[in-house]
């Protein structure tokens, strides 16, 4: 398939991207992840209903993501309020997460990807995304365990493609049962250059991606992908193991970054005074550092 952007997804690369032309976007479409960060308990958790959450994701977007290239949110929270309130800057863009929080499983153990109903192409334009983010779980060394989630590629990338709207492809990789820390990580590196080798050939645009372990892997990635970008993501590690990340990521071919947890997992709280204060002071400081690694490689590229 042809990997080349056309006119509309071009433009809405472009407007994820910051002036530097690299990604940096915001990721706060997390939901289960979320509110395990707001509150210690399951009890305490499952009390935090989605206009709460929307509450806070709109606080991301006034105190952090407005100085960023791009916010990430779902569809579920924070959308269209964040544009109807008018809390989303005009010059930041806006990814709509097609991801429902979790996943199942099979019969065989394996994840399968699941998506929020009703959010195709035509309704993330109808809720005003420039673009939208699809995650699907892969596995690439187990064969048997991915052709549900290859087909939710492959039909992903079909309606965005009849509907001209910008799709991000983000694969994340997982632990089989029985397999062993050290060999799931020694396995890592490749399963995330194998994961965006058949991202690429289902016709994904634009990619995002773990960090790969490696300064090696991150280059085979660039590699395969050709005139794809890639985006690293997070994976919530703290902000000084993911800046080395980004680096690393940057030093080897990355056109940017897609962060959530990283930024404001301790920056986050359901009061809203301690929230703005950490948003702006903690979390913002750390945008900026990331902003200076990309600008840095903007120059050198």
């Amino acid at each position: 398939m042809t990997s080349a952007m056309t006119t509309a997804e071009r433009r809405g690369y472009q407007q994820i991207c910051g002036d530097n032309g690299l990604m940096m976007v915001v990721a706060a479409d997390q939901r289960g992840g979320m509110r395990k960060v707001l509150a210690d308990t399951p009890e305490a958790q499952a009390a935090i209903d989605e206009a709460t959450l929307g509450v806070v994701k709109s606080a991301i977007v006034a105190h952090l993501a407005n100085k960023a290239s791009c916010i990430l949110l779902d569809p579920v929270c924070a959308v269209p309020g964040v544009v109807d309130d008018g809390v989303l800057a005009r010059d930041t863009g806006l990814l709509i997460g097609l991801d429902a929080s979790g996943w199942d499983v099979d019969a065989g153990g394996y994840r399968i990807s699941k998506l929020v109903p009703g959010v195709t192409a035509r309704r993330v334009r109808e809720l005003g995304g420039t673009g939208a983010k699809l995650m699907v779980y892969l596995r690439p060394d187990t064969p048997g365990a991915n052709d549900t989630n290859i087909a939710i590629i492959r039909d992903c990338i079909a309606d965005f493609a009849a509907e001209d709207v910008l799709l991000v492809v983000e694969i994340l990789t997982y632990q089989l049962e029985g397999e062993s820390d050290a060999d799931y990580r020694a396995a890592f590196p490749g399963l995330i250059v194998d994961s965006a080798r058949i991202s690429v050939d289902l016709g994904a645009k634009v990619l995002k991606l773990p960090y790969p372990g490696t300064a090696e892997a991150c280059a085979r990635i660039t590699a395969l992908c050709g005139d794809i970008p890639w985006a690293v993501l997070s994976a919530g590690v703290d902000h000084e193991t993911f800046i080395g990340q980004v680096e690393t990521a940057m030093a080897n071919g990355a056109a940017g970054v897609i962060a959530g947890r990283a930024l404001w997992k301790d920056c986050i709280s359901l009061d809203a005074d301690i929230r703005a204060d950490r948003l702006e002071r903690i979390a913002s400081g750390r945008l900026r550092e990331i902003q200076a690694v990309l600008d840095r490689h903007a120059t050198l590229g």
